[in-house]
């Protein structure tokens, strides 16, 4: 696999992807969050956790403040917006790395925008809020579109798809050609093929495994294997089964092409993108076309102003 090299335009910065892989450090500031619920709900803890994300290694911090675990209920706007402002207010001008927010209202990507956020991450694939878009339009933004089937409410309830890699790839194809006609210019977007969104446990292997077909849509491509549901053979799984899990599953991103990968653990997770990068440059010469190779991540920085 040669993972092709893409310059991806935020608001106020570009990211070089291709050359290694890019860690985006999930700091969850809700009461609910499958795996840290309830931990960074407070301002400053959250605070503490971005500028330890950071340090670790994250080169995008991506804040969410509504749940989309199996089975949550959607918060309001005001809400997402009380969880999420105070946190975009300590955090404004304190990190080097860019922020990603969490969301499918456009009004709260507005005020996130507003607030510093270069990136907005839509887990609807901008099926909830049809004005996302024009927002991130408007602000210069980056816009992650990930596949969702459904909601968080029903998944549990929906039938497994028959073509899972089809049905993703014409559901996405539809969603960034509405993103491009609302304005989003294609450098700005990546995709998200949504693990766990809606889809049986084993239809995410599959997802794994089939990856690089997502390549042929030209658009980076980020995926959020950590701590899914799915990566668990029990019920209680630990936190040890899980880390190990998830860096297989990260690993498995990496070599089917992934440009970014969204974690929680970073320090672990980096150790497992620095092997799988070592493994997928030496499968081959890289399709360098897009932008000059970037220095690996002990020697280099992925971001110009």
């Amino acid at each position: 696999m040669n993972r092709r090299h893409f310059v991806w335009k935020l608001a106020g910065r570009e990211l070089l992807l291709g050359e290694r892989t890019l860690l985006m450090g999930v700091l969850n500031v809700t009461p609910d969050s499958f795996s840290d619920g309830g931990k960074y709900f407070d301002p400053d803890r959250a605070f503490a956790r971005a500028v330890e994300l950071e340090e670790q290694g994250a080169d995008i911090i991506d804040i969410g403040a509504e749940s989309t675990k199996p089975g949550s209920e959607r918060v309001s706007e005001a809400e997402e917006l009380r969880r999420l402002v105070p946190v975009l207010k300590r955090l404004r001008g304190k990190l080097t790395v860019p922020i990603s927010v969490d969301t499918y209202k456009s009004a709260v990507a507005e005020k996130a925008l507003e607030y510093g956020a270069a990136l907005i991450n839509d887990p609807s694939g901008l099926t909830f809020d049809a004005q996302l878009a024009r927002v991130a339009a408007k602000h210069d933004a980056g816009l992650i579109i990930t596949h969702m089937r459904g909601t968080p409410e029903t998944w549990a309830k929906l039938a497994p798809l028959k073509d899972v890699l089809g049905t993703i790839l014409k559901d996405l194809d539809a969603s960034t050609h509405r993103a491009v006609r609302s304005g989003v210019d294609r450098a700005r977007i990546a995709i998200d093929p949504g693990l766990g969104f809606g889809k049986r446990k084993e239809q995410n292997a599959e997802i794994l495994a089939r990856l690089s077909e997502l390549a042929a849509m030209e658009f980076p491509l980020v995926l959020g294997p950590s701590r899914k549901s799915f990566l668990s053979q029990t019920e209680n799984a630990s936190e040890a089964f899980l880390q190990c899990a998830t860096a297989a599953a990260v690993t498995a991103s990496i070599l089917g092409g992934a440009h970014v990968v969204r974690v929680h653990d970073v320090v672990e997770m980096k150790a497992a993108a620095l092997l799988a990068d070592q493994v997928l440059n030496s499968a081959g010469t890289s399709d360098n076309s897009a932008y000059r190779a970037v220095p690996p991540r002990s020697g280099g920085s992925a971001f110009r102003k």
